[in-house]
Parts: C-alpha cells; sequence; structure tokens
C-alpha cells in the first residue's frame, strides 16, 4: 500500500504524519531518520489494526502543491 505522509520541519528535528492512518506519528533528527521512522510506525500501525480485527484504513489522502505569488 502507498500512503501520502506530512513532513513537517520543527525547531531542532522533523516531524511526520500519515493522515489516512489516524495516530501514526514520528520524528526524526534528519528528513532520512523521520521517513524510516514513519515508516516503521505505519507497519507497526498496521499490525496493531490486524490484531485489534480492525479494517486497515485504505490510502485516500491526495498530495498537491500550490503555487501562489510572493
Amino acid at each position: 500500500m502507498r500512503y501520502a505522509i506530512v513532513v513537517e520541519k520543527a525547531e531542532n528535528n522533523y516531524s511526520a504524519y500519515v493522515p489516512d492512518l489516524p495516530g501514526c506519528v514520528a520524528t526524526g533528527g534528519t528528513l532520512e531518520e523521520v521517513e524510516h521512522e514513519i515508516r516503521e510506525a505505519m507497519e507497526f500501525h498496521i499490525e496493531g489494526l490486524v490484531e485489534d480485527g480492525l479494517p486497515i484504513p485504505e490510502p485516500a489522502s491526495v498530495v498537491q502543491y500550490v503555487e501562489i505569488a510572493a
């Protein structure tokens, strides 16, 4: 499955979340680290849903960039 993630730059690190998997979040000191951590968090999150007999949400979020005049 392919899920969209949102990565945000914080003051001293990066954070990431998955809009289609509520509660699935991760942090890391670098972009590479947060991408690794969110991938592990997604796998763990989905495993938990399966173990609890809950449905796995289908990826539905769309990522778009919007340009504006500055």
